[in-house]
C-alpha cells in the first residue's frame, strides 16, 4: 500500500523552522582545525632538513633527495603508532610528549637496517578538534623530529564525531630513511662471536600498555596521581615518560664501530626482536644476570602476578636497543655511547646453535640466569 507522503512540520526537513544542517552541526569544526595549524606552525617549521622544499599548508611535502654522496641509495619506510599509551595521555590530559613516542616508535626501525631518517609524516585523528590539544601533540612530534635529525615534513588531522569519543584521540606516522646500499645492516653480517650490546629503555617506551593498565589501574587500582617511592614520581609521571629515540646514536655507533646489526626492542620482547636479525644457524645467548630491570616492571609483575615469560614477551624489560658488532669494537662501542649519555652493557655473544644446546632451527636467542633483583 502506497504511503502517503508527510506533511510538513516544525520537527520535520521541509519545516522552515527547522535548523539548517551543517558540518559544524555534525560535529567537524574546519575553523578549529585552522587554529590548530597556526598554533603548532612554528613548533613543526623548527622541524626540518636543508632537502625540505616549500612550507606548510601544501598539498604534499616535498623533499629533494641529494643522491650525490650515495653510489646506489636504498630507501627504508616505516609505519607505527603508540597504542594504547595515549589513554595515559588523555587521563592525565598532558599531551605534548606523546608525540616523541610516536617518532621514536618510527625511526628507531629505520635505524636498525642502518637507514638515516629523512622525513616523517604524521596523522591524528580525533572525536572533537580542541586546537590546544593538537598543537600540544603536533610540539611533541616535531620535538621527536629534531633530536632524531629528520624533517615533519607534513601530516594530516581529522575529526571523527560519532566515530571516536569527544577526548578521545589515535595517532599514527609514516618514516623514511635512506641508506647506502652497500653499508645496509642485517642479518647476513652477523657471524659467530660477535658481542651484543644492550641499550638501556627509559621505562616502557610505548609496548605492553594494556597488559601495564589493565594490572595497576583496574587490578591494583593505583590512581594515576599516586606518589610511588621507587619510581620517585607519581604514577601518572612514570607511565608518561618518552621512549627514548635511539636513531642518532645508532648512527653515530654505526660510523665509529664495526656494527653488524641493530634490533629495535618492542612488542615482543627481546627475544622475539632480536631474532629477526639473526641469522638461520646462529644463536645470540643473552645474560639476566648483565642488567635489573627498573622499578616499573618489578611492580607489574608483582601486582599482576604475571610470570616471567610473560612479562618477557610483552615488555622491552629494560633493553630499547639492541648493536651486534664484531667482539674488537666493544670498548669503542661503548666510549661512544657513554659520551652521549646512554646506558649499555655487554648482553651476551653469539654463537653457533650447534655449541649450544639449541635446536638449529629452533629459537635464536636465549636467555639465562636470573636478575640480580627481581
Amino acid at each position: 500500500m502506497p504511503v502517503p507522503p508527510r506533511s510538513p512540520d516544525a520537527g520535520s526537513p521541509d519545516s522552515e523552522d527547522s535548523p539548517h544542517a551543517s558540518y559544524a552541526a555534525a560535529g567537524v569544526d574546519i575553523d578549529a582545525g585552522e587554529r590548530a595549524v597556526e598554533q603548532f606552525r612554528p613548533w613543526a617549521e623548527k622541524a626540518t632538513r636543508p632537502e625540505v622544499l616549500g612550507g606548510i599548508g601544501g598539498f604534499a611535502g616535498l623533499f629533494a633527495l641529494k643522491t650525490g654522496r650515495y653510489s646506489e641509495p636504498v630507501l627504508a619506510a616505516s609505519t607505527d603508532g603508540v597504542g594504547t599509551k595515549v589513554a595515559i595521555a588523555q587521563a592525565l590530559d598532558k599531551h605534548d610528549t606523546i608525540g616523541l613516542d610516536l617518532v621514536a616508535m618510527v625511526v628507531d626501525d629505520l635505524v636498525v637496517c642502518g637507514a638515516e631518517p629523512l622525513f616523517l609524516q604524521d596523522y591524528i585523528a580525533c572525536g572533537t578538534l580542541v586546537p590546544e590539544k593538537i598543537a600540544a601533540l603536533v610540539k611533541g612530534i616535531a620535538d621527536g623530529c629534531q633530536r632524531a635529525g629528520c624533517a615533519l615534513l607534513g601530516g594530516e588531522t581529522a575529526e571523527h564525531p560519532g566515530l571516536m569519543q569527544s577526548g578521545d584521540y589515535d595517532l599514527s606516522a609514516t618514516g623514511v630513511g635512506i641508506v647506502e646500499a652497500e653499508a645496509m645492516l642485517g642479518p647476513d653480517r652477523v657471524r659467530p662471536g660477535d658481542v651484543v650490546l644492550a641499550l638501556g629503555s627509559s621505562g616502557l617506551h610505548s609496548n605492553g600498555y594494556s597488559l601495564a593498565r589493565h594490572v595497576l589501574l583496574d587490578l591494583a587500582r593505583l590512581p594515576l596521581d599516586s606518589q610511588v617511592e621507587e619510581f620517585g614520581r607519581t604514577l601518572g609521571e612514570e607511565l608518561l615518560e618518552p621512549t627514548w629515540i635511539y636513531a642518532p646514536d645508532c648512527l653515530a655507533l654505526a660510523a665509529e664501530a664495526e656494527v653488524r646489526t641493530f634490533a629495535h626492542i618492542t612488542g615482543g620482547g627481546l627475544a622475539r626482536n632480536l631474532s629477526r636479525v639473526l641469522p638461520r644457524g646462529l644463536v645470540a645467548v643473552c645474560d639476566r644476570g648483565s642488567w635489573n630491570p627498573a622499578p616499573v616492571f618489578k611492580m607489574i609483575a608483582a601486582r599482576g602476578r604475571v610470570e616471567r615469560s610473560e612479562m618477557e614477551k610483552t615488555f622491552n624489560m629494560g633493553v630499547g636497543m639492541v648493536a651486534v658488532l664484531a667482539p674488537d669494537d666493544v670498548d669503542r662501542a661503548m666510549a661512544v655511547l657513554t659520551a652521549r649519555h646512554v646506558a649499555a652493557w655487554v648482553l651476551g655473544d653469539v654463537r653457533r646453535a650447534k655449541d649450544t644446546d639449541s635446536d638449529p632451527g629452533g629459537p635464536r636467542v636465549q636467555l639465562r640466569g636470573e636478575h640480580p633483583r627481581f
